[in-house]
């Protein structure tokens, strides 16, 4: 299931996208245009900064920026910054591959077969799509 830390942030970042001004887009207006809480979603923007998808600015005119086009930010960015690990156990996830404990051979696992068809599956959609495919902005 999604977070709502991610759900927020796909929405912060599809308005800011979306901004038609080259000025940095204040965190009020984001909260207000796409109902997040203020508090919530600054913790949100600040990770997204911190991960290099978001700048910011300080100041009268300042607020949140996309550091690259839109086109160019992939949803499996956003998602493993926002989410973590989009495979949904441990032993099928590329980027962070832990042994499951209750399991002696996983190449046996029907488990393990299953979750690698939905991780592949998963990461062929994301990696498909780009925040300019979320905000339906035209390249």
């Amino acid at each position: 299931m999604l977070s709502k830390k991610t759900k927020y942030g796909l929405k912060a970042l599809t308005f800011i996208a979306r901004h038609e001004s080259e000025l940095p887009v204040p965190v009020g207006e984001i909260a207000k245009g796409e109902n997040i809480p203020q508090k919530f979603l600054e913790g949100i923007l600040l990770t997204l900064r911190k991960a290099g998808v978001l700048g910011s600015k300080k100041g009268k005119h300042g607020g949140y920026y996309l550091r690259q086009p839109a086109t160019e930010i992939k949803m499996t960015e956003v998602m493993r910054v926002l989410e973590g690990p989009i495979a949904m156990v441990p032993c099928v996830s590329l980027n962070f591959y832990e042994k499951c404990d209750d399991c002696p051979d996983e190449h046996q696992c029907s488990v393990h077969k299953l979750m690698i068809m939905i991780r592949d599956n998963t990461l062929k959609v994301l990696r498909d799509n780009t925040l300019a495919d979320l905000a339906n902005i035209k390249s």
